[in-house]
């Protein structure tokens, strides 16, 4: 008998196989966690999310880690993590956060404050069409969808509306003054922004050719809106009319 030979000629299989048990757990992890980060940007693509879902995505994927640690360590070696436990607990931590997201008070408070002085529309069908195109987000009048109520959806849609009225209140047009480029944003049709009537939502708001010209001729003959705009491309022209002049 040769006693030269290896005692455990297993031993480099078992420690690869280790270290597979050790890291698939991890890779599944990964994997999913991965999948959810994905699905959270085309989330945030889709509905103007600004990177809320994308990082709730990967909250959720630490959660899980936590997760796996706190049972791999309370198990010890007698149950090992598998790949399919790692994707259970990806699971569980997605529950977990979505209960507890629910509990932060931002986005709750569903305010419209008093009207103070609107613009004053040249007819009634200017007003009509401007509350469907626009009301949503830059008004006092806005009319909080149901989602408004559950988190992260709350967050995302209380953001759009303080932006919202931060850029042009039309309920408090007359008493904040300021610049507005109303006009332009529906002439260059980033007003509404797309997502805003995604999948049916606020179908109103989506006007058709004919109300969108129906809608900027209004604006041109309404004080403070169509003034400013046909002002600017007044001042444009002299400026070009100067330009030339000094040629």
């Amino acid at each position: 008998m040769d006693d030269s030979r290896d005692p455990h000629p297993t031993a480099p299989a078992e420690r690869a196989r280790r270290l597979t048990t050790l890291l698939a757990p991890w890779a599944a992890l990964l994997v999913g966690g991965g999948v959810l980060v994905v699905i959270g940007l085309v989330v945030d693509w889709l509905i103007g999310g600004s990177g809320v879902m994308t990082g709730l995505a990967l909250v959720t994927t630490g959660v899980a880690a936590a997760l796996m640690i706190w049972t791999d360590r309370r198990r010890g070696t007698r149950t090992p993590v598998t790949p399919g436990r790692a994707v259970r607990h990806l699971g569980l931590a997605l529950v977990v956060v979505a209960v507890l997201i629910q509990a932060v008070p931002y986005g709750r408070a569903h305010s419209n404050p008093p009207v103070t002085g609107e613009p004053d529309w040249a007819t009634p069908r200017t007003r009509e069409l401007m509350v469907r195109a626009c009301y949503g987000c830059h008004s006092n009048e806005v009319d909080w969808p149901w989602y408004a109520d559950v988190a992260p959806f709350s967050w995302i849609t209380t953001r759009h509306v303080d932006e919202g009225r931060e850029a042009v209140n039309y309920s408090e047009f007359a008493t904040r003054g300021g610049s507005d480029d109303t006009i332009e944003v529906i002439l260059e049709g980033s007003m509404p922004p797309a997502y805003y009537t995604r999948f049916g939502l606020h179908s109103s708001a989506k006007l058709t050719d004919a109300e969108i010209a129906e809608l900027v001729e209004g604006l041109r003959a309404t004080p403070g809106i169509g003034e400013e705009h046909e002002g600017g491309e007044h001042e444009g022209g002299e400026h070009e009319g100067g330009e030339h002049d000094d040629d």
